[in-house]
């Protein structure tokens, strides 16, 4: 019998883009720490990561730069027009309730939080 070693890949490839292997953190969430310059260190203790998981995951990054680039910019894009479009959706629901009418018997409730929104300046 040969006692050749089989490792399994660190970084796969699944539905949510690249991620490391047996768990669901991408390596966009790692590459938003290493572009606030997070040495790899803390982001292995803040992901409660492996030493080895660590290596492959630098090693991955740099060998495959421009592709994780090219998908980080992708993912970053995706993520601000969903941002955007739920900003939208929620800022004309936040219209309609606030247009809408008090519930009877509710009336000291609401100058109550009115008068703290305009403490806050919110109004």
């Amino acid at each position: 019998m040969n006692d050749v070693l089989i490792t399994q890949p660190t970084i796969v490839r699944t539905e949510r883009g690249l991620v490391i292997a047996g768990t669901r953190i991408t390596l966009y969430s790692i590459m938003d720490y290493l572009k606030a310059d997070w040495p790899p260190k803390l982001i292995q203790h803040w992901f409660n990561l492996s030493d080895a998981q660590v290596a492959d995951v630098m090693e991955y990054i740099t060998a495959h730069r421009e592709e994780v680039e090219t998908e980080y910019a992708l993912v970053l894009q995706q993520a601000e027009e969903n941002r955007a479009y739920w900003e939208e959706r929620n800022r004309g629901l936040r219209r309609r309730i606030a247009s809408s009418p008090h519930q009877p018997g509710k009336e000291a409730l609401y100058a109550k939080l009115k008068a703290r929104k305009a403490e806050l300046g919110l109004e």
